[in-house]
């Protein structure tokens, strides 16, 4: 039988926009919500001044031209106004889409093209990138703003000053957006089953297998996995420390949309944000701003636990510690907790607790009540409102019992709508009674909890970021060298890196470096084959052609011997 939740939550029917602000004109706080992390006393927003600011950009992205249902694609790292857009362009009856700051113009039109974007706003540090990229697909010049956050509000949500108006390159600034809106605008309510299964924003998965996936995530779907997490948060009886939030997670990621975009204004959390991920800054800002909660990925936590330089930083004011996006050992685990909780005189040390999720779950599925502690690596028990059941990774048909290992299935009211524009896709991930096939091998055990133990899917995880082993094979068979091509991931340090194998074309002399300029000249950083490049006769495949990835994966562990330092230099 399927594990259901001990918890049950009421989910509110409404849109996103009036979840985290209960209506247009609702009595907001007027205290910093957002702070800018490295500007923190003059450069932040109040809850109310968020909500301003989101108006006026929805009602100017109407005056611009956006009908309902347009998709806005926001390529940018963090700043305090990320989630100002985000919020907007769905309030606006817009679909957002963020795409990864490291893009290169090939990535980026690719998520253009896919997510038939009519309006692209690009930080003023990448606006080569997206020019370049606006060409490719044809996007109209007219619609690409250039993005920054040199805009300063005051606690009533006036605009203070722009520090710049002017294009770039010809590119319009995104002021022309927030100057043509107006306060008085007022978002569209939505209260039936169909209107709140509208979708608000479209993030980019390679699920279980292929190519980058667009994963339609509709407002009940926000609205649902920000309630699961607020319930269990308030099911804990210990004393209330009044949280502080550093988001050093990205925002066009599902976990920064529905921790920093959704949960921090509805639980009115005051979060600094931090442009760039810096470790040392990070740390820094730990120590300044009193930060109670490290959420972070696995790199992150090695690094905490391995760096010599965090024992020079008062961490004292931590008292919760979390991971996810890919499994972390409870050896490393152990050495954060020894290494935040050191010279506290505490009775037990703070415990490190991983959660999980996917994107094509809006973001989480899986965590711990807030009281218990985690000393067996798990990754807590089912969310409110959730079910999960294992199932054999073979034929997907056998329904498996405690302990017995299999692909895990969820089900729940945060499930995706499906995959944008690919019925084939989504019905190969969901099934006809909502079930979602995760690609994850695990188990559960006599008390419910869950553990993850092996990937049946294909997706490679590198430092948090999704690496579709699928994407990087078609790029290498660009290369007019190259006749065949294989990637999978290789584990270092509590991590991913990929690694290829290539069939070369008669008379070809490449070389690995050769192979590895040529991806990284191509991809993103975190898509280098940082895991090596080794040149094989053939690559293994079955009689219909799908590359056999657990030989290679298989033939890896002979050729790859992790001795690295892994202190995490990040």
């Amino acid at each position: 039988m399927p594990v259901k939740s001990r918890w049950q939550c009421a989910i509110p029917q409404c849109s996103f926009p009036t979840y985290v602000f209960t209506s247009p004109t609702h009595p907001l706080p007027k205290a910093p919500l957002y702070i800018d992390a490295l500007s923190p006393t003059n450069h932040y927003l109040t809850t109310h001044s968020y909500r301003s600011t989101v108006v006026r950009i929805a009602s100017g992205l109407i005056s611009c031209g956006l009908f309902p249902g347009d998709r806005v694609l926001l390529y940018s790292g963090n700043n305090i106004y990320f989630p100002t857009v985000f919020t907007g362009i769905i309030a606006a009856g817009g679909i957002f889409t963020g795409a990864n700051p490291t893009f290169t113009a090939r990535e980026l039109a690719y998520q253009l093209k896919d997510s038939e974007a009519e309006f692209l706003l690009v930080n003023v540090g990448s606006i080569d990138v997206g020019i370049e990229a606006a060409k490719m697909v044809g996007l109209d010049p007219e619609k690409v703003f250039v993005f920054d956050d040199g805009l300063y509000v005051d606690d009533e949500g006036g605009i203070v000053k722009w520090t710049t108006r002017e294009r770039v390159k010809g590119v319009r600034h995104w002021s022309d957006i927030v100057m043509a809106g107006n306060d008085k605008f007022a978002w569209e309510e939505l209260s039936t089953e169909e209107e709140v299964n509208r979708t608000a924003a479209i993030n980019y998965s390679s699920g279980t297998t292929g190519v980058p996936k667009g994963v339609e995530i509709t407002h009940r779907n926000f609205v649902a996995n920000a309630q699961q997490n607020v319930h269990v948060r308030n099911q804990s009886q210990k004393p209330y420390v009044t949280p502080h939030w550093l988001c050093a997670i990205p925002m066009y990621h599902a976990y920064g949309q529905t921790y920093y975009a959704t949960i921090a204004p509805v639980r009115k959390i005051t979060t600094w944000i931090l442009p760039k991920f810096d470790f040392h800054t990070f740390l820094s800002c730990v120590e300044q701003f009193k930060i109670t909660n490290i959420s972070g990925v696995p790199p992150i936590m090695v690094a905490l636990a391995k760096h010599p330089e965090v024992a020079k930083y008062n961490l004292s004011s931590v008292v919760n510690l979390g991971c996810g996006a890919a499994p972390l050992s409870r050896e490393i685990s152990r050495a954060v907790e020894g290494r935040v909780s050191r010279g506290r005189g505490l009775k037990e040390n703070i415990n490190l607790k991983q959660g999980w999720g996917m994107t094509e779950a809006t973001c989480s599925v899986m965590g711990f009540h807030p009281d218990d502690r985690d000393e067996d690596g798990s990754i807590g028990e089912v969310f409110p409102n959730c079910e999960g059941k294992i199932m054999d990774a073979e034929t997907g048909t056998q329904e498996l019992s405690v302990g017995e290992k299999g692909e895990i299935w969820v089900r729940g009211p945060n499930v995706m709508k499906g995959y944008y524009k690919n019925s084939k896709a989504t019905r190969e991930t969901i099934t006809e009674d909502g079930w979602l096939k995760t690609g994850d091998i695990g188990y559960y055990n006599e008390r419910k909890k869950w553990f993850i133990v092996d990937r049946k899917k294909e997706l490679i995880k590198v430092k948090g970021n999704q690496v579709a082993p699928a994407e990087l094979e078609g790029l290498l068979l660009e290369n007019p060298g190259i006749a065949d091509a294989a990637v999978i991931g290789i584990a270092y340090a509590e991590d991913e890196r990929p690694r290829a194998y290539i069939v070369l074309k008669p008379g070809a002399s490449l070389i690995p470096d050769d192979v590895k300029k040529w991806v990284s000249e191509r991809a993103s950083r975190h898509k280098w084959l940082t895991g090596g490049v080794v040149i094989v006769k053939d690559v293994p495949r079955n009689p219909s052609g799908k590359i056999l990835k657990k030989v290679l994966r298989e033939r890896a562990k002979t050729e790859v011997v992790d001795t690295a330092d892994h202190r995490a230099k990040l």
